[in-house]
């Protein structure tokens, strides 16, 4: 049994793998290691990362789509659902994808691809969306929001590129 989305079919063990992988997102989903309502720190771009790096971006976006819908109406997210942050999900699993997705590791893609979703998905879209939902000043919250993530950009760094150039995670990518 093959699925295809846009030229890229998976196999059975692909699908199974790439649900692996969402229940994975999903579980470090609900244990963060800080929370309040307008910053959040947790490990679910592990999970969206390597779903871009093995599937590619829009297998990944797919499925972080699938995760966020998941985690907000059947497991009671963290609030009430909003599709501005099912938007930033689809964005963080493309991205990825489009950094990683059959391109050799490097220092480069693992900063840019961090940044670029640091800055437009967490600092600008998802500040946007706390923003419309709780109706609090976009300027109020901002400097919250991006001093978490000056300090958690370079932790993603290296535990991106950790995670890449980790042989038992190359190995298990060649298997797909």
């Amino acid at each position: 049994m093959k699925v295809a989305l846009t030229g890229k079919r998976l196999s059975a063990r692909s699908i199974a793998i790439l649900g692996l992988l969402m229940a994975l997102q999903l579980v470090l989903g609900k244990f963060p290691v800080f929370g309040i309502w307008s910053v959040r720190v947790d490990f679910v771009f592990l999970a969206t990362f390597i779903m871009g790096w093995w599937f590619g971006p829009w297998w990944a976006g797919l499925a972080a789509v699938i995760c966020d819908l998941v985690n907000t109406l059947m497991l009671g997210g963290s609030g009430t659902y909003f599709v501005g942050f099912t938007i930033s999900a689809f964005l963080g699993g493309v991205i990825y994808g489009v950094f990683f997705y059959r391109q050799n590791m490097s220092w480069w893609r693992v900063i840019a691809a961090t940044l670029i979703i640091m800055l437009v998905v967490n600092v600008f879209l998802n500040t946007l969306w706390l923003t419309i939902l709780y109706k609090t000043p976009f300027w109020g919250i901002l400097p919250i929001r991006i001093l978490k993530d000056l300090i958690l950009t370079p932790i993603q760094v290296l535990l991106v590129y950790w995670l890449g150039t980790n042989r038992n995670m190359l190995s298990l990518r060649d298997r797909l």
